[in-house]
């Protein structure tokens, strides 16, 4: 059984640094690409941050490019987003996805999801 854990969200002030990680288990994800995504109160999930877990190629939104960095350990499976710079702007629940689907920005990309970390920033 496929599984994501995040964890890592919380409360921090605007200008301050945040870690997630995600865990993944249940399968080989070596052919992978995963993903961060944000979906904010009354807002569309939207694309954050993606890594290709095997050759270490990412991708970033506009929003984030800058201030946010993805990365991956395969040796532990996991996969971290390190948020600086945080504004308020960027409060949301964070969810892990990994897939194989084409369209690295998109939902319909990822076939498995995590259940969300939340993650605020108090201005």
């Amino acid at each position: 059984q496929v599984q994501l854990v995040e964890s890592g969200g919380g409360l921090v002030q605007a200008g301050g640094s945040l870690r997630l990680s995600c865990v993944a288990s249940g399968r080989t994800f070596s052919s992978y690409r995963m993903g961060w995504f944000r979906q904010a109160p009354g807002k569309e999930r939207e694309f954050v941050a993606a890594i290709r877990w095997s050759v270490g190629i990412t991708w970033y939104a506009g929003s984030v490019k800058g201030r946010f960095t993805i990365s991956s350990d395969n040796a532990k499976n996991t996969v971290d987003l390190q948020m600086n710079s945080l504004k308020p702007e960027d409060t949301a629940v964070y969810y892990c996805a990994a897939g194989r689907s084409p369209g690295v920005l998109d939902l319909g990309g990822y076939e498995y999801w995590g259940q969300g970390t939340q993650v605020t920033v108090s201005s």
